[in-house]
């Protein structure tokens, strides 16, 4: 399968896609630069901007949205004013890189060293009263985030392990129970992923240009190909959630080098994706 462009190379980091019917359809971030991007109708691009960094973004119950930006936590009303900022860290070396929500709404994003020093991230949660509780220590590259369709499961991607693992979870306990799910050469630098209603597991594979499906059991089950190096993250959107959004980032190459890194691409699957989950602070 390969994916067509979408849109022109407009993103230097393209990053976290997210589709919403509450917000109209597609938003993703063009991270280091601090904007989100929106997909309108007519494949158009607007792009606002938030923060210093824009890593991850969801809906909120109520309207609106949660992000994760530099050190800590972005709340926007349904008009897109920020209504509160959380900071979690003061330390300039470290920064927000990737999140989601989990089925009690609660929301996620882990961390990252600027220099991806070994082990001195972490995964964070924002609950809906707006508490802020660290889950995941030890951990180098935070990224791709999300649980199975029933909830008792959650996919996750430290791409420095070059491994997607799988915890158990449920409210109370939250995340337990770690292993490894699909262990990838030190080649492979698995990204951001999204889960589709079978249960199937689709992670971006930087550098490779692909985008790969792992079944529950770990086995490679499909493959997307895509005109570009540096894919990030993918989510599932579209009328029947069947068109699997790509994006792509040109961090670190030349001007000449990839040229249509930092676009945004797209795949028509035959199967069908996952509603967000919303924050529902």
């Amino acid at each position: 399968m390969r994916a067509e462009q979408c849109t022109d190379p407009i993103a230097y980091h393209g990053e976290g896609p997210v589709w919403s019917t509450t917000w109209g359809g597609l938003r993703w971030v063009d991270m280091l630069a601090g904007d989100i991007l929106s997909l309108t109708d007519d494949g158009q691009v607007k792009r606002r901007h938030v923060a210093n960094i824009a890593a991850a973004l969801r809906p909120r119950v109520g309207g609106g949205a949660v992000i994760g930006i530099e050190r800590g936590f972005l709340l926007e009303d349904a008009h897109s004013v920020a209504s509160e900022k959380i900071q979690v860290w003061d330390d300039e070396s470290i920064r927000m890189n990737d999140g989601g929500c989990d089925p009690d709404g609660r929301f996620y994003c882990g961390s990252m060293g600027y220099d991806q020093q070994p082990g001195v991230a972490s995964l964070y949660r924002l609950d809906p009263d707006l508490s802020v509780h660290p889950v995941l220590d030890d951990v180098t590259i935070s990224n791709g985030l999300e649980w199975s369709p029933d909830g008792t499961l959650a996919y996750f991607v430290d791409t420095y392990t070059h491994r997607i693992d799988v915890f158990d979870y449920d409210t109370e306990t939250g995340l337990t129970n770690r292993r490894a799910l699909v262990v990838l050469t030190e080649d492979e630098l698995p990204d951001g992923l999204t889960v589709d209603e079978a249960n199937g597991i689709w992670v971006a594979i930087n550098g490779s240009g692909q985008v790969r499906r792992y079944t529950p059991q770990g086995h490679l089950d499909e493959v997307i190909e895509v005109d570009a190096r540096q894919v990030t993250a993918c989510t599932f959107g579209g009328p029947n959630l069947q068109q699997l959004y790509i994006t792509t980032s040109r961090e670190n190459l030349a001007e000449d080098d990839d040229p249509l890194a930092g676009s945004l691409f797209v795949a028509d699957t035959q199967i069908s994706g996952m509603p967000v989950r919303e924050f529902a602070g």
